[in-house]
């Protein structure tokens, strides 16, 4: 059996001089194409799937991308490209079609949804429970090839079943979003917010806008306030959003008292500048990855006033529950986020070769991976 999947193949040229250097720093001159793989005989500890949906992500984006400074991906993400090529892709759902040997939970026929995070469980930092920190962890589509195929073999552990999503077209686009509204979940937690905070979110790709959503009616923020330079992106993020603004006209009419940031567009500029509004005990996430440095100035209001900043990786922990938890009560509306159907691998391949269609006229964009929708 074969399948169809989208490989990115790269230079490997790491910048000298540098102990560890990052995939931003290793690889250049990426090259995205679609390949027929032939698909190995399925593991005991997996699971083989016909995917129905897959979502673009903004790291799929920096995968393919170059600093025009340097030459270089902008993924900061851990990477391996290895001379094989990456089959590319974190986010989506589909079909069971056959399971390993040692798979007892999951069967043939049934809907899922994946985590995109590979952990050990023997490490320190799985053993405290610290999953989305493990030491060993590989990340689906980065480090272990990943979801843009026709069909694709899938390690057992990271799935959810979303068979009772799948009667509708909304259904099954929601259960292709789960992961980054994941992401979203365990930023607003790792935050601490809670009822009442006034909240500042840069970036309203689909994590940030997951973030809105989330902060408003699960975390009960009292105002949320949107950042984003791009007009359509800050349209959208108005049903979810109580002031969005541009970037220059956030700093000079935004809010002057504010309790939680969320940084999700990778700009550690922004973070430095909003800084000395944050109130006492105020607390910064940052998810977006650019591979910049983050330089403060106003240490001394940290101190004073408590404030913390906390990297926030990952959707483990159980994040996932959560999410659909929420969706299934309707309480949260994953499709919301949804802007574009590109249809099959050479759909992805054709718009990782154009991004900037992505960025400035979507947020989500699923790929349609089932030739009989």
């Amino acid at each position: 059996m074969e399948s169809r999947v989208v490989v990115i193949h790269a230079d490997i040229d790491p910048i000298k001089g540098i102990a560890r250097p990052g995939p931003h720093q290793i690889y250049k001159n990426p090259r995205v194409s679609v390949e027929n793989r032939k698909l190995p005989v399925l593991r005991p500890d997996e699971i083989r799937v016909k995917m129905i949906y897959a979502g673009i992500c903004g790291t799929d984006v920096h995968l393919v991308t170059t600093h025009p400074d340097t030459g270089y991906i902008r993924c900061s993400s851990p990477a391996q490209i290895t001379a094989a090529g990456r089959v590319i892709g974190h986010e989506g759902m589909g079909r069971v079609l056959e399971v390993g040997s040692q798979v007892r939970h999951v069967q043939p026929g049934t809907y899922v949804t994946f985590e995109s995070i590979i952990v050990c469980h023997y490490c320190d930092e799985c053993r405290r429970g610290d999953f989305n920190q493990c030491r060993h962890a590989l990340l689906l589509g980065l480090e272990k090839d990943g979801l843009f195929g026709d069909i694709v073999d899938v390690p057992s552990m990271l799935t959810h079943d979303v068979s009772d999503m799948t009667g509708s077209e909304k259904g099954r686009r929601a259960a292709a979003c789960v992961e980054p509204a994941s992401v979203a979940y365990v930023a607003c937690q790792n935050t601490h917010l809670k009822a009442g905070d006034v909240v500042a979110i840069f970036g309203a790709g689909p994590i940030g806008l997951f973030a809105a959503m989330l902060s408003k009616v699960a975390f009960g923020a009292s105002r949320v306030h949107m950042v984003e330079p791009v007009l359509f992106r800050r349209k959208l993020a108005g049903k979810w959003s109580d002031e969005i603004y541009d970037i220059d006209e956030f700093f000079n009419h935004g809010p002057s008292s504010i309790d939680v940031v969320i940084e999700a567009s990778g700009n550690m500029g922004n973070i430095n500048r909003v800084f000395r509004r944050l109130k006492a005990n105020g607390r910064v996430a940052i998810l977006g990855r650019s591979g910049e440095p983050l330089s403060l100035d106003a240490v001394d209001h940290m101190i004073t006033n408590a404030v913390y900043i906390i990297g926030s990786r990952g959707h483990l922990g159980g994040a996932f529950a959560k999410i659909l938890t929420l969706y299934r009560n309707g309480i949260i509306f994953l499709d919301d986020a949804v802007t574009g159907i590109i249809k099959g691998p050479d759909g992805i391949c054709d718009l990782l070769n154009s991004p900037e269609k992505l960025l400035e006229e979507n947020c989500k964009v699923l790929v349609n991976l089932d030739c009989n929708k």
